[in-house]
């Protein structure tokens, strides 16, 4: 009697469908909202850094564009890869050269690089989750709805539940999904950039925290670029994803490479710049809030104190030049924001479960997690898996800005990290090649790699020397990344004894 073929991830994405899957992950109409009062939050020696938000985006674009880049020549030499992305390309970088002291390192490498990948991917969605539920609590608030502590974590709970269930159904609904809501919140980006550009030129007379344009754009402070970056880095992570739906994509070799460019094009160069540009354009002294000792506040200073300054600028905006409109305004761009987040934390549960699914398949994790659902297709145990995760980080995120502020800092460090070693990679996958370029090759490769691991170290640096809650959130985010790297470790030792798998393999044994 003939066993069944094992069932296989479906082949159902173009080009479209990759870049609007990324497209979800960046989401620019969601970000504006949930990191502006970070952003104004920030400060260096006493002093806001808020003044540097755009330059601080545009100095970020230029290091994801460098990594985006480094992403799609290795997604376009490995184009087998399929779920595998980065962790994929760190082994085949090394059995690809023809010594063979080289294959050794592809186990530990593919390893380093899949485990690392864990601390963006698995943390991510619970942000997501986090910004769900307080975008919730300020929705209920217009209508004076007050939503307890338990109610809050009930609610992350059960959106995280369903939107593990949407991932758990197959990728093609979570796409059909992600385009709705790209069109929504690309709409409603394109309505407040306008209003807010609109509403300066045509009320010149207030008092405006920039002085025009050009001081919106121009940097103030390398330092505070630098610190604005390390907020502004969460905004454009997403375009590497598009290599861990490979195995789903119609034609991975054309297609893969120029998603991952495009989705960080239209996302981060194009509506995140124009966006940013819009809200600090338009901040203001008669955009007014109470800060925690009851004193009116204003400008940045606003926004620093605010729920959700986004919310503030176009219900100013509707209240004074439209009408009375503002309340109405807000709750419309509020519900865009929440159907944005919908899809973001959509395509965090439908990417980061990739690479766990084909770390299980390889038995470099629990083998469970390397399982396809018989009829969806989907690594469904992954998915339930990271869906109960993100609640929980989802649920510790939402009940205070520290406790957020901790996880965020220990995606970054994921992020930095894994970045910084996939454009390292790039390196050792290019390296004695004939097609090899010295500009695509290593100088590329090289800044990003620096690039990256030069930002996390700024952070690590500045946020400790800031004192106060903000060192002591930093350092229980390292606290956190260092116990999955030595999770990491013993994890790795144990299943290698146990499985009787050596750390340094050959290439004849890495194929077996």
């Amino acid at each position: 009697m003939a066993t069944a073929a094992p069932p296989e991830m479906k082949k159902t994405l173009s080009l479209t469908g990759l870049t609007i899957n990324a497209m979800a992950l960046i989401a620019p109409g969601a970000f504006l909202w949930t990191t502006f009062q970070f952003q104004a939050q920030q400060a260096s020696a006493g002093k806001t850094t808020a003044f540097d938000m755009l330059p601080g985006l545009l100095f970020v674009l230029v290091l994801a564009f460098l990594t985006a880049y480094s992403y799609s020549e290795l997604a376009n030499l490995y184009p087998s890869a399929g779920a595998g992305s980065s962790y994929y390309f760190a082994e085949a970088a090394f059995l690809d050269k023809d010594k063979k002291a080289h294959h050794q390192f592809a186990r530990i490498a593919k390893f380093s690089v899949g485990w690392i990948s864990h601390l963006y991917y698995w943390i991510y969605p619970g942000i997501m989750v986090a910004f769900t539920g307080t975008l919730l609590i300020y929705i209920l608030s217009l209508f004076n709805v007050t939503l307890s502590t338990p109610g809050q974590i009930a609610a992350v709970v059960v959106f995280s539940a369903l939107t593990g269930y949407i991932a758990f159904r197959g990728i093609s609904g979570s796409t059909m999904t992600a385009i709705i809501i790209n069109v929504i919140q690309l709409t409603a980006l394109a309505a407040f950039s306008a209003l807010a550009i609109i509403f300066r030129l045509t009320h010149p007379a207030l008092n405006y925290a920039h002085s025009g344009a050009f001081s919106v754009v121009l940097p103030h402070s390398m330092t505070n670029v630098l610190m604005q970056g390390t907020i502004a880095i969460l905004l454009l992570v997403g375009f590497e994803s598009v290599t861990a739906l490979g195995a789903e994509a119609i034609n991975p070799k054309r297609d893969v490479r120029r998603a991952i460019l495009l989705s960080l094009a239209i996302q981060g160069a194009v509506a995140y710049v124009i966006e940013y540009f819009a809200a600090n354009f338009f901040v203001n002294s008669s955009v007014t809030a109470k800060d925690a000792t009851g004193h009116a506040v204003s400008g940045y200073a606003a926004a620093a104190v605010s729920g959700a300054p986004i919310g503030d600028m176009i219900r100013f905006i509707g209240d004074k030049m439209l009408g009375g409109t503002g309340l109405i305004l807000t709750a419309i761009l509020a519900a865009t924001v929440l159907v944005a987040l919908i899809g973001t934390t959509l395509a965090c549960l439908n990417t980061g479960v990739r690479i766990t699914y084909v770390m299980g398949r390889d038995k470099e994790m629990p083998s469970i997690l390397g399982l396809l659902h018989g009829k969806y297709a989907t690594p469904h145990f992954g998915v339930m898996v990271l869906a109960v995760v993100s609640a929980a980080f989802g649920a510790y995120g939402v009940l205070s800005a520290d406790n957020l502020t901790q996880i965020l800092l220990a995606s970054n460090a994921g992020t930095f990290l894994v970045y910084g070693m996939t454009n390292l990679v790039v390196l050792v996958a290019f390296a004695g090649r004939k097609d090899t370029h010295v500009l695509k090759h290593y100088i590329v490769p090289v800044l990003g790699a620096l690039a990256n691991l030069g930002m996390l170290f700024a952070i690590l640096y500045l946020n400790i020397q800031a004192g106060g809650s903000t060192a002591t959130d930093t350092v229980i985010a390292l606290v956190i990344v260092g116990i999955w790297i030595a999770a990491g470790v013993v994890w790795l030792v144990v299943n290698s004894a146990t499985k009787r798998k050596p750390l340094l393999v050959t290439k004849e044994a890495a194929a077996g």
